[in-house]
């Protein structure tokens, strides 16, 4: 299964990358929205992982692109984002499968339990 990772830190595009990598799935790598746009386009991956806070395009924005294009919007996307919870009600509305906050200690685990049960449609909420 291929993974779109959205990512401008690139310390959290490594850490969850490899996180992803050793749970089995294939990785691509966006540093910016533009970037990812053209690589959701291009690559057609099984999920996205998108951050909210993106140079070029914000993730927001990256998001409801994502969700009017008839060639990716049947993509799950998963929101990445270190502002708190205050705007994930907002954000599934949008068109999210699932909201994960970022943390300092970066939770492997749970980012994999998140995709892991987008995927198989049990979105366990964590």
């Amino acid at each position: 299964m291929k993974i779109l990772l959205i990512e401008d830190s690139k310390f959290q595009r490594i850490a969850n990358g490899r996180a992803l990598i050793k749970a089995g799935y294939a990785v691509i790598h966006a540093g910016d929205g533009e970037e990812g746009l053209r690589a959701a386009r291009e690559n057609i991956p099984d999920l996205i992982l998108l951050d909210m806070m993106l140079p070029r395009v914000s993730g927001l924005d990256v998001l409801r692109a994502l969700k009017l294009d008839a060639l990716v919007r049947h993509i799950p996307v998963i929101v990445l984002s270190g502002l708190g919870q205050a705007n994930e009600a907002k954000l599934l509305s949008e068109g999210a499968a699932a909201f994960l906050l970022k943390s300092s200690e970066n939770n492997s685990s749970v980012l994999i339990q998140t995709v892991e049960g987008v995927l198989t449609g049990t979105k366990a909420v964590i």
